[in-house]
Order: structure tokens, then C-alpha cells, then sequence
């Protein structure tokens, strides 16, 4: 399978310098169609308006986690929510950590620090190929 380049991807991060890592690292892979959210409840909100080809999220945020914004995916009635490929970025890499990101949903997980090299391989992983 083939990964569209224009498909819309929803970062969201509480860091604005993480956030403007991983869209740049997503720009240089080829993708041009990236929007932000600050936190699970923003994301939630714009994708209750948007269908969102994939989301990169990380973990531990205030207001709303990564942990908490996938189960609110994967528990929505919407199959077009409930579905969105979900990748979490996080620097917790302890396997309880993993078992309860696979356990919520999580498509894909990415310990920081990470380079362009794992982020496209991590999306090619969710994708089956890019």
C-alpha cells in the first residue's frame, strides 16, 4: 500500500518545539498536509470536524494525555474516528508503558529521542509500506 502524501495528520503535542520537530521531520518526509493541536481535548475537537488520516500524539500532556485522547478514539461511535491510525510518542519505555499503549489502541509507539528515519518507519509499520 501506498501512503498519500496530501492524507491530513493531527500532531499534537503540549510542546510547540515538538510539535515544530515533528512537522518539520513529516515536511522532509513528504507529507504537506499537518495540523497542530496542544493537547488530547483540542485534538478531540478537531477530530470531531475533520477526518484526520493519521495521529501523532505524545503521551504525557496537561489537560487531556495521549493515553487518555486514544481511548477516547477508539471508543467513539463514529467509524471514521474510531478507526484513525494512532501513533504515540513518548519518552517512557518501560514494556507496562507499551502494553498499556497497545491495550488502548495505539497503532504505533516512538520513544524519544528519535530521528526522521524512525518516524517514517514507524508510519510505514502503520501503513504497510511507504
Amino acid at each position: 500500500m501506498t501512503i498519500d502524501n496530501n492524507m491530513l495528520i493531527l500532531v499534537v503535542d503540549d510542546f510547540t518545539t515538538m510539535r515544530k520537530i515533528l512537522v518539520n521531520l513529516l515536511t522532509k518526509i513528504g507529507f504537506n498536509n499537518i495540523e497542530e493541536a496542544e493537547d488530547g481535548s483540542t485534538a478531540l475537537t478537531k477530530i470531531s470536524k475533520k477526518k484526520y488520516n493519521l495521529v501523532i500524539s505524545d503521551w504525557n500532556m496537561e489537560v487531556m494525555g495521549g493515553l487518555e485522547l486514544v481511548k477516547e478514539i477508539r471508543s467513539s461511535d463514529n467509524p471514521n474516528i474510531k478507526s484513525i491510525p494512532f501513533i504515540m510518542v513518548t519518552g517512557e519505555n518501560k514494556p507496562e508503558q507499551l502494553i498499556k499503549a497497545k491495550q488502548a489502541g495505539v497503532n504505533n509507539y516512538i520513544i524519544k529521542p528519535f530521528n526522521m528515519e524512525t518516524l517514517q518507519n514507524k508510519i510505514s509499520a502503520v501503513f504497510g509500506g511507504i
